[in-house]
């Protein structure tokens, strides 16, 4: 039987590595973002180079009802889940002292609620995993490290990723012994599209290359259910080494 996944913010960055890495490795795919154009491209590519199911859904993360219908549509298509990879995230820097509170709402909402969400809707899936295979099912989700060590201007993000950080402790220490596990994995600057207006103060030569995050992703994915890693921080090299 096919592994199964699921990625969020799955049409560039990040997610498309985790997507693309997962085909290599057989697995049948979801993949959802907001734009449809993006995934379509992606989801034909998959199928082609490596014979593997991909199933595309356009969901909007701050939307409950997109989250739990991308979960109600994974759960058609596939029918099993192994891999429930949380990458879907929105940034924001500000100042505390004027930081719009409607666009913390928003920021909560995409980076943390909907991994609530979208994670309890799956979890009997998870579960069976957690029963039927050697690696049982795992739960990732990307983090960051400014929700490990505050940064400047990062109050609001960084308050959503120590939160994301923190849920993913608490799902595996209610759910391991069941096969399902949550780790949060934590890079600092990653060279993507979210970081693009930072290139002047970070090159993008200097940050965290998005092929090193998905081979963590996929590494951890790799592992049994008799190993939790709670979280794992991915930083780059200099003396700033808890700092994005």
């Amino acid at each position: 039987m096919s592994r199964a996944a699921l990625v969020t913010g799955a049409s560039r960055g990040i997610g498309e590595a985790v997507a693309c890495r997962l085909a290599e490795h057989g697995y049948d795919l979801t993949i959802s973002a907001r734009s449809l154009e993006a995934l379509d491209t992606l989801a034909g590519e998959l199928r082609s180079k490596h014979r593997v199911r991909v199933q595309t859904v356009v969901a909007n993360m701050a939307d409950e009802t997109d989250v739990r219908q991308l979960a109600e549509a994974h759960r058609s298509a596939h029918g099993a889940l192994d891999l429930l990879v949380l990458n879907a995230g929105m940034g924001s820097i500000g100042a505390f002292a004027d930081y719009p509170v409607h666009r913390f709402d928003t920021l909560f909402a995409v980076n943390m609620r909907s991994a609530f969400v979208l994670t309890q809707e799956l979890l009997p899936l998870l579960r069976q995993a957690g029963r039927r295979s050697r690696l049982g099912g795992r739960v990732i989700a990307v983090a960051s490290t400014t929700g490990v060590v505050g940064e400047p201007l990062n109050s609001a993000y960084g308050a959503t990723k120590a939160a994301l950080i923190s849920w993913c402790e608490a799902v595996s220490t209610e759910e391991s012994g069941r096969g399902v596990s949550a780790t949060a994995v934590c890079p600092g600057y990653v060279a993507t599209a979210m970081t693009e207006s930072l290139s002047e103060q970070v090159p993008p030569e200097e940050m965290i290359p998005v092929a090193d995050v998905a081979e963590a992703v996929v590494s951890l994915a790799r592992l049994s259910k008799g190993t939790v890693v709670p979280s794992l921080v991915l930083t780059r090299p200099g003396p700033h080494l808890w700092r994005a």
